[in-house]
């Protein structure tokens, strides 16, 4: 009896290409999962930290902050470098190579004995961080169709809401640790970084450099992906029609807007995380994991707060106009948050928290809308980097602020008017394409 691959539904090209993408998204999703959660715990542990470093060591309010931010200062200069070696090793190896040396230069923090090893400590983790979220969509890009990856990418990011609400009570719960003269903060960092290069050996073992190498893939499901791939390859070449100057990014005002915009963002977003533990201490009488308990709270309502932000501005489309109220929610949080009362700081923190997170959110899909295809990928990494440098200025400003006024009221005022400014500027944010003359093709797209 003769047979045909058009006899079974599951060999058409469609099903294996269907299959295909639900193997990689259930082989590899998981994994980058866990490694976001990892990555972000190592990134702002140092939060929970400060009172012991104080104490223990005898680093200023000052230093601290200077110190937390520096990480962000590593991670903008050697985003691009990063990324360029990725494309030179491929995302495999190069997400082994930066979960390693970041679980590294995070549990060598368990060491820190003064001002300059924390500053030093905290930059090159920034440089070891650097390209990890790039180099996860650009695995992505490899391995999954474009009407993939967008769903991809957005449960990935929803890695980063669960983090923040997972590192309170983790990191709370290990400083308890006591041990071979070690203090807890410092049992805290060599298990969270011991963590990270443990998953630096997964990534290696689970993460497949080809296609053709992942043998949980039938070969017809290789071929259709392969296939598919390729051909969604060729489509981009046929359409790019000349080289985009550079140079021409930093010309468009829209462009710097969108810094300015996701800069603002950042700013007050790691305000809260490095400095929201010293807030919630100021309550009294709890215990390292009962402040951790309590630093949940606010990411878990910022969670339900980004998925109705989602639903309502899919239902009612003015993107500029739901960025604006979610910053102008963060301002009246963080106004409020300056009351000599820590119960009512707190509480206002976590109205903020509505504002601020569902901002990140909402913030991207303007730029997606507004850039060429061609650029996309490099002016997002632009805006990444340069947006998050407010990430150094946030907490190295309310450091200083804390060691010479003894209160960071005056950086919460600083934050919410920053993002009132922010709500304004929404509205001069284009999330279309402009009509632009032939010698301007650069910033024409599709918006989505």
């Amino acid at each position: 009896m003769e047979t045909t691959l058009t006899s079974t539904p599951a060999t058409r090209p469609d099903d294996l290409l269907e299959s295909a993408s639900s193997k990689v998204k259930r082989h590899v999703l998981p994994l980058f999962l866990i490694m976001f959660i990892a990555n972000y715990i190592d990134r702002v542990n140092v939060g929970f930290v400060n009172t012991y470093m104080q104490t223990d060591l005898g680093l200023s309010a000052a230093a601290y902050g200077l110190g937390a931010g520096l990480f962000f200062v590593g991670y903008a200069i050697f985003e691009v470098p990063s990324n360029i070696l990725m494309q030179k090793y491929g995302a495999r190896a190069w997400l082994t190579r930066i979960m390693g040396t970041w679980g590294v230069v995070a549990a060598a923090m368990a060491f820190v004995h003064d001002d300059t090893s924390f500053y030093a400590l905290r930059f090159l983790l920034g440089v070891a961080e650097a390209g990890f979220f790039p180099g996860v969509v650009f695995y992505f890009a490899q391995w999954l169709p474009q009407k993939e990856r967008g769903k991809a990418v957005a449960i990935f990011l929803a890695g980063s809401a669960f983090a923040s609400v997972l590192s309170g009570p983790i990191t709370g719960a290990l400083l308890s640790i006591r041990g071979f003269g070690l203090h807890g903060w410092q049992w805290m960092f060599l298990i969270e970084g011991g963590f990270s290069i443990v998953l630096c050996g997964a990534s290696w073992v689970f993460l497949k450099s080809r296609i053709r190498d992942a043998d949980w893939l039938t070969s017809g499901e290789q071929a259709a992906l392969e296939r598919y791939l390729a051909d969604e390859q060729a489509e981009r070449e046929a359409a790019t029609g000349h080289d985009i100057p550079a140079v021409k990014l930093l010309k468009d005002p829209q462009i710097l807007l969108f810094c300015f915009l996701y800069f603002a963002i950042q700013l007050t977003i790691y305000a809260a995380t490095f400095w929201l533990p010293t807030i919630i201490r100021k309550m009294g009488g709890l215990s390292d994991f009962q402040v951790g308990l309590y630093n949940a709270v606010p990411w878990l309502i910022a969670i339900v707060a980004m998925y109705c932000f989602a639903l309502l501005s899919a239902k009612w489309r003015f993107q500029q106009a739901w960025l604006a109220l979610a910053l102008v929610i963060a301002a009246c949080g963080l106004f409020v948050s300056t009351s000599t009362d820590p119960v009512v700081s707190f509480v206002a923190i976590c109205f903020s928290a509505i504002g601020f997170k569902a901002a990140s959110s909402l913030f991207w899909p303007i730029p997606q809308g507004y850039l060429d295809t061609r650029i996309a990928a490099g002016v997002i990494a632009l805006i990444n980097s340069l947006g998050n440098l407010g990430g150094f200025f946030a907490p190295a400003t309310f450091g200083y602020l804390q060691q010479h006024t003894g209160s960071i009221t005056g950086g919460l005022y600083g934050l919410a008017v920053s993002s009132l400014i922010a709500a304004a500027a929404s509205f001069l944010a284009r999330n279309k394409p402009s009509r632009r003359g032939p010698m301007e093709p650069a910033f024409h797209g599709n918006a989505h």
